[in-house]
């Protein structure tokens, strides 16, 4: 029977094979697709993200997470949590069908009304795998979960390399979403045991509404916030290109930061759950999890913006030079997003749900102004001062954690600053030891000389920062690495 330590690391072990084989194969999916988009194509699809992603939250209305929240959820929970996902889903979708030709009037775009119409179609089909996949992050099937996201994204993506060698463009990106969503309902149902009966009873939804909305209202301000961007741009600028430049950077920031997000997400809420009832060890899990977290976050990040120009011409091409500041800049706050990961999910382990809400209203309120204080500067200035704003708020959340866990500031500024200082230190050096290499690599192909610059840069900062955690002594190195041995000699045993 493995103890609450050996499930956590065990959970870790396979987020990390999930959001990493999850970020290599969007990689290598995006470079085939993307070299035969263009900026206007990508532009199309990020004008409708929002709407997609909030209609998303509205079909699951955030009982999805009571579920996961629950010690032990029954049959009948789940039950209700499905038919009443699907009912929404159903809803919102006819809504917005009908809704397209608005949308499209909105952006200036035509072509919007029959690609919204095609690409809402995947939040709904979404809808029936919300409860199984609530069943599975609170079981903590990482392995299974792992096995279905792979699975989905192998056959969306295929899909979606097929369709952009044809010459079908943006319908390319939306059959993509559609097919993954299929894919992955079928493969959650596969997994889980439990199945929806035509019998229910709504009552698990009355009991936890205030809950759950507060859920909700959060997953929208959150959405709003991850889409304002290429909203404002939308329609301020009128341009798909710049929508569809700024669309890029953000998307390969949010693979980048998600790779560590994600893993910690997948086991967060169940553990910090199970341990919510012992004060001293929940203190002791949730800082270990911020010392994990910034380990692997801030040396990800700050290496992605070193290597941007090289990763992004080597990559997708000179068409997409555009996005490459902005890139650099979002690395910058996309370092600290798995904090932030953390943070939400211990407010929302002891039910604060309030607290969450209202952190994230804020948040996006003073954004906003923000936003509308910069944007006539130029979309550069704008993106910096978003950028500056996601850092500080962090310290938002730091007086609540500290009434729930007793998390002090020199807790969290001694689990984080070290490695910050590490990465920033090493990607500095990086950058001193390889800036020779340019102009002897300037006679060859430039996608060849990006490309070693990239590899040059990604090797030595890679092995700066190992040597760096060694000579230092690093505790969640050494444990990170036992963990690895330990998973090597059983697999030995075992053969």
């Amino acid at each position: 029977m493995e103890n609450l330590k050996q499930k956590t690391a065990r959970g870790l072990m396979w987020g990390a094979v999930n959001n990493s084989t999850m970020q290599v194969l969007n990689l290598l999916i995006g470079l085939v697709v993307l070299n035969h988009l263009t900026p206007e194509d990508t532009g199309l699809i990020g004008m409708l993200a929002i709407f997609a992603a909030v209609a998303g939250n509205l079909q699951s209305s955030g009982f999805s997470t009571a579920l996961i929240n629950e010690r032990e959820p029954k049959d009948w929970q789940y039950n209700s949590v499905f038919w009443f996902n699907i009912l929404m889903g159903a809803a919102l979708y006819a809504l917005l069908f009908l809704a397209a030709p608005l949308i499209s009037a909105f952006f200036h775009q035509p072509r919007l009304t029959q690609l919204a119409r095609l690409l809402f179609l995947a939040f709904f089909i979404s809808s029936f795998g919300i409860s199984t996949n609530a069943y599975m992050v609170k079981n903590m099937m990482n392995r299974e979960i792992t096995i279905v996201n792979i699975t989905s994204l192998l056959l969306s993506g295929t899909t979606a390399i097929v369709m952009a060698l044809s010459g079908m463009g943006y319908w390319s990106l939306a059959w993509q979403q559609v097919v993954g969503a299929a894919v992955l309902v079928a493969g959650r149902f596969a997994y889980v045991r439990w199945r929806p009966r035509l019998t229910f009873s709504f009552s698990y939804i009355r009991q936890t509404f205030s809950f759950s909305m507060k859920i909700l209202v959060t997953m929208i301000v959150n959405t709003v916030n991850q889409n304002m961007l290429t909203v404002v741009f939308g329609r301020l600028f009128r341009d798909p290109r710049v929508v569809g430049n700024f669309f890029q950077a953000y998307k390969w920031d949010q693979m980048a930061f998600q790779t560590v997000g994600g893993m910690l997400a997948q086991v967060a809420q169940p553990v910090l759950v199970s341990v919510r009832e012992e004060k001293d060890r929940e203190l002791q899990v949730f800082r270990k999890m911020v010392r994990f977290a910034s380990f692997l976050s801030f040396p990800a990040l700050f290496g992605l913006a070193l290597v941007a120009r090289e990763f992004i011409l080597c990559t997708i091409g000179e068409t997409w030079a555009g996005c490459v500041p902005l890139l650099q800049v979002l690395c910058l706050s996309g370092a600290f997003m798995p904090l932030y990961t953390l943070m939400q999910n211990l407010v929302i382990s002891h039910g604060r749900s309030d607290v969450n809400m209202w952190l994230n209203v804020g948040q996006v309120i003073l954004q906003l102004a923000v936003i509308l204080l910069f944007y006539r500067q130029g979309i550069t200035r704008m993106v910096v001062a978003y950028t500056l704003f996601n850092i500080l708020w962090l310290a938002a959340w730091q007086p609540f954690a500290r009434r729930i866990i007793g998390l002090r500031w020199t807790d969290l500024l001694r689990d984080t600053v070290p490695f910050l200082v590490i990465a920033a230190t090493v990607m500095g050096a990086t950058f001193a030891v390889t800036l020779p290499l340019s102009p002897l690599l300037a006679g060859l192909a430039p996608r060849v000389a990006h490309g070693l610059l990239l590899a040059a840069r990604v090797v030595t900062a890679a092995a700066l920062y190992y040597a760096a955690m060694r000579l230092l002594h690093v505790a969640i190195l050494e444990e990170c690495l036992q963990y690895i041995r330990r998973g090597a000699r059983t697999r030995q045993t075992t053969e």
